[in-house]
């Protein structure tokens, strides 16, 4: 492993939380596990004790509120006077949801853990296990079995790992925390909607710290819209039901407007002169024009000739793997705001549907903390490329400023802060 004492690397696109699957990503697995810890560096957080407890202060009233909220959302005095009078601040849920680690992930850090030959494997298993499904999904929804699979493999480990956590205690805490308290109560009234709706028990409402639940780590509003009561038993069962669970998930995909009869894109090969002006999903080209940049297939043969729009992927930079991402791609991404998240998906379907392992292989690199990311903005900033108020958050304004900064010093221009960038800025790390 490279290490270089200091650094660290941060990115902007991955661990986002959205509506549908917030924070709840399965642990990596090589076998059935349960949420390992990690007891690195990645683990220096601020102590929100004092936030803590002001929100446990807070708690008796908000819960007089939310009665009222959900009598106004015609919800049974029995739910309000049984269900909410009894619900419970649970303090690790704020401290997970306000403790923002100072270092994340490299995308090798991340994919490794992820797009495992375990989860390729069990894949394999489980696509045999329910072929029939799968292809009747295929049929109704358009979309391809490997896909379904993979989404349930990173999300819950195929239903080994749901989470563990009341989701109606943790979506009451989040919804008595001022920050983001709308959103999250909009979500505790639909999921007790859903508990009168179909009668499940507490002991079965468990899921993430942010409230998403079952096989496939719905939200209760996505929860409410899309799950389907594919068994016929009366109930959309997205804990006991996996014909349930992966219904649901085919329908949200195809909601979230899932292209029939396409790939989500590819692993490419970059021509050794490629200049890098088209990178990102903001510039995306023909696969006509990609294939006259010279860009191949990772096996070297011709990208195929169909129309499509396609955009290039860098997730460790120039050194690293490089995807075309197509309008599944996209897709992916309205499931969870990622682009390493998307990638994986995507990889892993490919691996589970038979498809070779990656061509090139993610670099072990360094990572960026969040105070090394806002020393590069500023001095970016310094010399010329604007790339805006210093954050600590890679974003594409801060990609742009690198490229600019790079081509100014004729250097490889994939926007990537790579300790060569530091080193030319004159940032000591």
């Amino acid at each position: 492993m490279i290490k270089i004492k200091g650094l660290t690397y941060l990115f902007a696109s991955i661990a986002t939380c959205v509506s549908l699957s917030a924070c709840s990503s399965a642990p990596s697995a090589n076998s059935n596990t349960n949420v390992t810890t990690n007891t690195t560096e990645t683990n220096q957080l601020p102590d929100i004790s004092a936030s803590v407890q002001l929100n446990e202060e807070a708690f008796p009233m908000c819960l007089a509120r939310l009665q009222t909220r959900a009598r106004a959302e015609g919800l049974s005095e029995a739910t309000i006077n049984s269900t909410i009078a009894n619900l419970q601040f649970v303090p690790r849920v704020i401290e997970l949801d306000q403790q923002q680690p100072e270092f994340s992930q490299t995308f090798d850090n991340y994919f490794s853990k992820r797009a495992t030959e375990w989860r390729v494997n069990e894949g394999r298993r489980l696509l045999q296990k329910h072929r029939e499904l799968l292809d009747k999904l295929a049929q109704e929804y358009g979309v391809p079995p490997q896909y379904i699979l993979s989404f349930w493999g990173l999300e819950t480990n195929y239903g080994s790992y749901k989470g563990k956590m009341s989701v109606l205690n943790s979506l009451a805490t989040l919804a008595c925390e001022p920050r983001r308290s709308n959103y999250f109560t909009i979500e505790l009234m639909q999921a007790l909607k859903l508990k009168e709706k179909y009668q499940f028990d507490d002991d079965t409402m468990v899921g993430s710290w942010a409230g998403a639940m079952g096989h496939t780590q719905f939200m209760p509003s996505a929860y409410a819209k899309y799950a389907v009561d594919a068994d016929g038993d009366g109930k959309a069962d997205l804990w006991n039901s996996t014909t349930d669970a992966l219904t649901s998930a085919a329908n949200f995909l195809q909601h979230l407007g899932w292209q029939r009869n396409q790939r989500w894109g590819r692993e490419v090969l970059l021509p050794k002169d490629y200049n890098y002006n088209y990178l990102g999903a903001k510039q995306p080209l023909p696969l006509s024009q990609w294939a006259a940049l010279n860009v191949t297939q990772a096996n070297g043969q011709p990208l195929p000739m169909v129309d499509i729009q396609a955009a290039l992927y860098l997730p460790a930079g120039h050194t690293g793997p490089a995807f075309l991402g197509y309008e599944n791609f996209n897709v992916i991404m309205r499931w969870n705001r990622s682009e390493f998240y998307a990638i994986t998906v995507g990889h892993l379907a490919d691996r589970i549907n038979g498809g070779p392992a990656l061509t090139v292989n993610p670099p072990e690199q360094p990572r960026l903390s969040r105070e090394q990311v806002k020393q590069l903005q500023a001095k970016l900033n310094e010399m010329g490329f604007d790339v805006g108020k210093p954050d600590g958050v890679l974003g594409r304004n801060s990609t742009a400023g690198i490229q600019a900064f790079q081509r100014s010093k004729n250097m490889i221009a994939d926007g990537f802060p790579s300790p060569e960038v530091f080193t030319a800025l004159g940032i000591t790390l």
